[in-house]
């Protein structure tokens, strides 16, 4: 638990004071001061998608951080262009622009898109399309392109043009999508809003009327791509090619690193000085994320992740609880919906040795390491399902 020495008055105080502070981990675990295990069902958010302390990612940051660790973008390193490749290679991409977070990666899309637009010499072409139950970060611009207005109400006035329609409503799209629409921003799966899974049809719908109105496609990724769902990106179920993509979260194993992903088409419409990032894309966290996206892209490790997100799904759908309204996600990106809030629930499990954390107030999100073993969903399961017999009892 929290070590005495610790103040956490220290810090603005935008975070809660943890409960726990963690000390090592080692896979799918973590622990604290006092040594106590915890199951780590977050992944730090989705990030740790190879689990804690992964050997080849240790041994790769070791030997890059014994060579080059920053240059800037004023100058060039091989692994940055090498990781550029590998994304290219594997998407629908062109061209890669490398920041620091998923944050930065949408203000790098939203920015394109505008620029592009521009380009197309189409005055008043500058709406913005973003939906319901959508996050794409807390700086101003991705803050402007989230949905939630607690979120947004404190630093309001925002980036203006911006309309919300309802998810997965192709007619309500329909209806907002025109020709003043310069970005159509998604989530394939959204996270922070619930876990909710765009459906084929919606995201077949919404690059229909991208065409039409000659707008852009954003599919953000930043916690549903790189393997979470099964497959190397989210929208790659639905057929549906953006011309936009955002990544982050665990692209580089737990250090910072932001990736917007273009067409050539969008890319030509840039110019030197458009854009920019003093750490972007530097060689020790290229040299990382290059390391882990070998790993995420193994067909292996996908089909992995399918069956294991087959076999969480079930033991999800086994929990015995009147309070529980529906299971939804997929592959290791489940949630689990309440008819009460999750908050008490989520502090239960981790006094008995889970972590799992919420998805708006009545929706309980699980997204282990993508390395996660049988026996540890079976452990972790019944976790939950004590703290939730425990939850109940106390009028939960």
């Amino acid at each position: 638990m929290n070590s005495p020495s610790l103040d956490f008055q220290a810090m603005t105080p935008v975070y809660p004071a943890p409960s726990v502070v963690f000390s090592h981990g080692q896979g799918t675990y973590l622990f604290d001061g006092e040594g106590r295990r915890y199951l780590d069902f977050s992944a730090g958010i989705a990030v740790n998608a190879l689990g804690h302390a992964d050997p080849g990612w240790v041994e790769v940051v070791r030997s890059q951080a014994g060579r080059l660790t920053h240059v800037s973008n004023l100058f060039g390193t091989e692994a940055q262009v090498r990781l550029a490749q590998d994304l290219t290679a594997h998407s629908f991409a062109d061209r890669v622009f490398f920041s620091n977070s998923g944050s930065e990666a949408n203000e790098a899309a939203l920015k394109f898109a505008r620029r592009w637009a521009g380009a197309q010499s189409r005055e008043g072409k500058t709406k913005l399309v973003a939906f319901e139950g959508g996050f794409h970060g807390r700086t101003l611009g991705a803050l402007s392109l989230t949905a939630k207005s607690n979120y947004r109400k404190p630093f309001e006035p925002l980036v203006p043009g911006v309309v919300f329609a309802p998810f997965n409503d192709p007619d309500a799209a329909e209806g907002i999508i025109d020709d003043g629409t310069c970005a159509v921003f998604v989530e394939p799966v959204q996270g922070e809003g619930g876990v909710n899974t765009a459906t084929p049809e919606f995201l077949r719908s919404l690059r229909q009327l991208c065409d039409r109105h000659q707008a852009l496609l954003v599919f953000d990724e930043v916690q549903c791509g790189l393997g979470r769902t099964g497959e190397l990106w989210a929208h790659l179920a639905s057929g549906v090619r953006p011309d936009i993509m955002t990544l982050a979260k665990p692209l580089a194993g737990g250090l910072p690193i932001g990736a917007t992903l273009t067409t050539d088409e969008v890319a030509a419409a840039l110019h030197i000085g458009d854009h920019g990032s003093t750490f972007g894309g530097g060689p020790l966290v290229s040299e990382a994320a290059r390391y882990v996206f070998g790993r995420l892209s193994q067909p292996e490790l996908l089909e992995s992740v399918r069956q294991q997100g087959g076999r969480l799904y079930a033991r999800l759908r086994e929990l015995k609880s009147q309070h529980i309204v529906e299971v939804r996600g997929r592959g290791l990106m489940l949630g689990v919906e309440f008819d009460h809030p999750v908050a008490d629930l989520i502090r239960r499990a981790l006094q008995s040795g889970l972590i799992v954390i919420n998805a708006g107030e009545h929706v309980l999100r699980i997204c282990p390491p993508l390395i996660v073993r049988d026996d540890e969903i079976d452990e972790g399961m019944a976790i939950l399902a004590d703290a939730l017999s425990s939850w109940e009892a106390a009028g939960g």
